[in-house]
């Protein structure tokens, strides 16, 4: 039975403070990583207060359901490196109570914190994307704030370029202007050119009013204008005072929601479902239109004489057509006439295909984009758990807390899930890859990724144990161990040196045997080798003899002897004459012929060292032999 204890208390406290506050870090990051992307068009449109609070409301709303993954692995991570880093968590330990067991209230809670993303994926988010879009069109199409530069033209105001060569900020005189105008194209365009002017807003932010002061107006005459007078091409008109009007939209109106309400990210689950069903069904009957037409395509044949139209429809009437032998009884013109109709109707048929063809992509690709949203709710969802058992394990295996080393790993796991989650739905959306595959390949890494990690951490496995990974290494590149024996400053027991030297003589005569009998420096069968039991017992017993005896020898006072024990060789027992010691490893590796191979020259090298091994084995048992035996 379930029950709430202290401990769950005090680390759901601990959880929950670095929850709050990595969660609104994670949400002002996201927001500004979304921000980023529309600045260029936000900037300078002169919005009000209350449209860029809806603006940042809405952005934070669908933004909820991707900072919360990242929050719960950055908060788990800090937490039990927190415990860890205080020896709090080996307390727990000692006390009986497993990692397991001291996370299930945060498990608990974080399963919570996932129906709570689904909801916000399934309700909220789906109102607030509709709105920030509608928003974010509104704002686009907001005239932007007008601000004349200085020596460069300025297009912002609609069919009119405006120069100014100077302003005065002070008094909002503008000087040396030049005004083009383009309202009705190039027929109707007109120049103006002014000393000094002003530039006011009107009332209602419809209109700007600009007065101009000693200036020129260059019109060209449109010929209606004109009563056909080509010889009149312009109109000059010069001017102390001018006022003209130019629209300029400067309010700002919210536009219509229209297709953005048919985007799977404005719908729940339940509609997406719904709607699926409706855009499969339109899709198979477009696509059998389409086939139909393919099959029942007919070319719009010209029109030709009289006596070859009848020949023609007599030939067509028949049940098989000889097209040389009507395009044969046809004139030269007549021919020339049908190739170009021929050529028309090879064209429009390939502009037809290729409409349809860009038609068939965008409806599939919508049936795709709703099957990888309602896929993503509930795989976004589910990454809540899963970082979880993801940053706790982490966290008491690094046993580092505060915001450095948690920061990093959480940065560096939450970055490899997107590049894959980003990677799948772009792949998946653009049908190279299957929806179900390009959605589920984040979930598919890090799920194993959390069960290795939790399994690692409440079994107290070593994971980045940077001496146990050099060590596989080495065993697997077949690197050498050294032997190094220190003489000992305190000897409680004398070696019997005795006893040590006839060991040593019988060592020497079984590696001798041993030599003779096995040809160390031959090519063995490699069916022996990764299908038949190797284990060689006889070059076992030699090297648990010969540690025995170095064992001993270890407490001599004789500094020549100690150096001497310290150039006998680590004789490796069975990697000469198998990769593995299991008999199921070793078939597998030899049914992976790039992987049997890479192993069976690692077994030979493994030979080659122990022939020479041997040798120096028997070389230092003859130089120490003479130290030991007089005492």
């Amino acid at each position: 039975m379930f029950r709430i204890k202290k401990l769950d208390i005090f680390i759901v406290k601990q959880f929950a403070l670095l929850f709050a506050g990595t969660f609104f870090i994670c949400q002002f990051v996201l927001m500004m990583q979304f921000l980023w992307r529309y600045v260029d068009e936000l900037i300078g449109k002169g919005l009000s207060l209350d449209v860029l609070g809806q603006f940042f409301w809405y952005m934070a709303l669908t933004l909820v359901p991707q900072a919360l993954p990242l929050a719960i692995l950055l908060s788990a991570l800090i937490t039990f490196g927190n415990l860890g880093e205080s020896s709090e968590l080996t307390a727990i330990k000692a006390a009986g109570i497993s990692l397991l067991q001291s996370m299930r209230s945060l498990a608990l809670i974080v399963l919570l914190i996932t129906g709570v993303s689904f909801y916000f994926q399934e309700v909220i988010a789906p109102q607030a994307f509709v709105s920030l879009r509608q928003l974010l069109v509104s704002m686009k199409q907001k005239s932007p704030e007008l601000e004349i530069p200085e020596g460069v033209f300025y297009d912002g105001i609609e069919g009119t370029n405006l120069y100014v060569q100077r302003k005065d900020v002070d008094t909002g005189m503008l000087y040396g202007i030049m005004i083009y105008r383009m309202n009705g194209g190039y027929d109707d365009a007109a120049v103006i050119l002014a000393d000094s002017g002003r530039m006011q807003s009107t009332a209602e932010k419809k209109h700007l009013l600009l007065t101009l002061y000693s200036g020129e107006w260059f019109e060209n005459m449109r010929q209606q204008d004109v009563g056909g007078a080509a010889n009149i091409p312009y109109r000059r008109e010069t001017f102390w005072t001018k006022r003209i009007v130019l629209d300029f939209d400067g309010g700002f109106n919210m536009a219509e929601v229209g297709g953005i309400s048919a985007d799977a990210r404005s719908k729940g689950m339940r509609q997406i479902l719904h709607d699926l069903d409706s855009i499969r069904e339109y899709n198979d009957s477009v696509g059998h239109l389409y086939l139909f037409e393919a099959k029942h395509y007919s070319f719009v044949r010209p029109k030709i004489g009289e006596k070859d139209s009848t020949r023609v429809a007599i030939a067509v009437a028949t049940d098989s057509i000889n097209v040389d032998t009507v395009y044969n009884r046809l004139s030269t013109e007549e021919r020339q006439r049908t190739i170009r109709a021929a050529a028309n109707d090879a064209q429009m048929m390939a502009g037809d295909t290729s409409f349809k063809a860009e038609y068939s992509y965008y409806i599939n690709r919508n049936e795709r984009l709703h099957m990888l949203e309602a896929i993503n709710k509930v795989t976004l969802s589910l990454s809540c758990l899963i970082f979880f058992f993801i940053g706790a394990p982490l966290g008491a295996i690094i046993r580092k807390g505060g915001l450095g080393v948690p920061v990093i790993i959480s940065v560096v796991v939450f970055i490899i899930f997107y590049i894959l989650d980003s990677t799948g739905t772009k792949m998946a959306s653009d049908d190279n890859w299957t929806v179900w595959f390009g959605k589920l390949m984040g979930t598919a890494v890090l799920a194993p990724t959390a069960a290795f990690f939790t399994y690692k951490a409440n079994n107290d496995s070593v994971v980045f144990n940077i001496d146990a990974y050099r060590h596989l290494m080495s065993r697997m590149l077949g690197l050498r161990t050294k032997r190094y024996i220190a003489g000992k400053e305190v000897i409680i027991n004398d070696p019997d040196y005795a006893r040590d030297a006839d060991e040593l003589r019988m060592i020497a005569r079984q590696v001798e045997q041993y030599a003779a009998e096995h040809h160390l420096l031959r090519w063995p069968n490699p069916i022996s080798v990764f299908f038949r039991e190797g284990d060689d017992r006889a070059i076992r017993d030699i090297a648990e003899r010969l540690e025995a005896v170095i064992e001993d020898l270890s407490n001599s006072r004789d500094r020549v002897v100690i150096g001497e024990l310290n150039n006998f060789p680590v004789l490796a027992t069975h990697a000469h004459t198998r990769p593995f010691v299991s008999k199921w490893l070793n078939i597998a590796t030899g049914v992976i012929l790039p992987v049997g191979i890479f192993f069976y020259f690692r077994m030979l090298r493994f030979r080659f060292r122990l022939h020479r091994d041997l040798k120096v084995t028997t070389q230092t048992i003859e130089r120490i032999l003479p130290r030991i035996v007089d005492r």
